[in-house]
């Protein structure tokens, strides 16, 4: 694997049955997987397809030199086991920033306090940015604390910039997403977690085709 991040991804079940559908790649299983009937979807899927369904934790990093996988995979399972699982409401889906999207309700402080913990705890197993990295994120658009977050953690939206959310499609503009949208919401109806709760790290790594696998779930356990 050329680089590991921790999310958010769906227990089995029908709900992650669905969005590994919408999406066209399950994680779990590493395969593609046959998308629902609807015009275009393949097209405006493409870019999150890439990672399979989940909610960023710690984003994409790449390991230091001389620290293997299976020290990573201890650290998550010792962190795991040290944070409480987080109770939200529901999910509701929305339009962010141009994309569709899952986003939790209700109060999000525990859930942002458990993704600012695991940023920190894993920051030994982060190899720094190199000078292309850092330009592919755009500082010069980025706020000053933007600026700062990236340089410490190597990304600007951690910490209280964090946003937890499920991306559903790549960004959407013209005359079919109202329809795109509405099969969206078809598609899930009855399906979506309540309440939604975040029960696991999960432990993802990149391949060399740059797709996303779910390579072991731990517990939280506190």
């Amino acid at each position: 694997m050329k680089r590991f991040a921790i999310y958010y991804a769906p227990r089995e079940g029908a709900f992650a049955d669905a969005v590994a559908a919408w999406l066209g790649w399950d994680a779990r299983i590493g395969k593609t997987v046959v998308q629902p009937d609807v015009p275009g979807i393949a097209d405006l899927t493409a870019a999150p397809r890439r990672y399979g369904f989940h909610g960023t934790i710690k984003p994409p990093f790449r390991l230091p030199d001389g620290i293997p996988a299976r020290a990573l995979a201890d650290a998550v399972h010792a962190l795991a086991a040290n944070l409480p699982v987080v109770t939200l409401d529901r999910l509701a889906m929305v339009r962010l920033e141009g994309f569709l999207a899952f986003i939790p309700q209700g109060d999000t402080a525990g859930l942002s306090d458990l993704a600012a913990r695991v940023v920190q705890g894993l920051e030994a197993y982060r190899a720094p940015l190199t000078p292309a990295e850092i330009a592919r994120r755009q500082p010069e658009t980025l706020t000053p604390r933007q600026r700062q977050l990236l340089e410490v953690y190597g990304y600007p939206y951690v910490m209280e910039e964090f946003q937890f959310h499920l991306t559903l499609s790549d960004r959407l503009e013209g005359p079919h997403v109202p329809a795109f949208e509405a099969a969206a919401q078809s598609h899930f109806t009855g399906l979506l977690p309540q309440p939604f709760v975040v029960q696991d790290l999960c432990l993802f790594g990149e391949d060399e085709d740059k797709r996303f696998h779910l390579l072991h779930r731990y517990p939280l356990s506190a």
